[in-house]
């Protein structure tokens, strides 16, 4: 018993231990909920776009004007973090939002001012701003800090 407090584990210890490193870590990742974190520089701002233009409800205790960080609630209970920083530059998507009809939300957003991109690549080509690949229909805007969102549909 001592020798297994200071000297050599025992192979019920190592056991536990492969499993607590391995099974038990990936089995709570896996269950896990992801939440993202999107750098801004002017967090006001960035509140106002997220709030008024893509219609996200703030979480109240988070979104009072001394906070640094900005949490907004967004489909089946996720959510998504701003946070106050200097400027940056992501030139890929930072959160992609799953839609029912990608027609009828880039029009909305449309309406409300966004500017969706355009591409022209092997990879991706977009007819006004809707880019098809394969079962999947996406459509990409940036928001009022610069980062890139992406709205998709899974047809079905």
């Amino acid at each position: 018993m001592m020798n297994n407090l200071i000297g050599a584990p025992s192979e019920k210890n190592i056991k536990l231990y492969k499993y607590l490193i391995t099974e038990s870590i990936l089995d709570m990742l896996t269950n896990s909920p992801i939440r993202p974190t999107i750098p801004v520089v002017d967090l006001n701002r960035a509140k106002r776009f997220y709030e008024t233009i893509l219609g996200l409800k703030p979480v109240t205790e988070n979104n009072d004007s001394t906070s640094d960080i900005a949490i907004f609630e967004c489909g089946n209970s996720t959510l998504m973090e701003l946070y106050q920083r200097g400027p940056s530059k992501a030139d890929h998507t930072v959160a992609t939002f799953e839609v029912s009809n990608i027609e009828e939300e880039v029009n909305m957003l449309r309406e409300k001012g966004v500017n969706f991109e355009e591409y022209d690549m092997p990879e991706i080509k977009t007819q006004n701003g809707i880019a098809t690949q394969g079962s999947v229909k996406a459509a990409w805007f940036k928001d009022s800090e610069g980062n890139i969102l992406c709205i998709h549909q899974t047809m079905r």
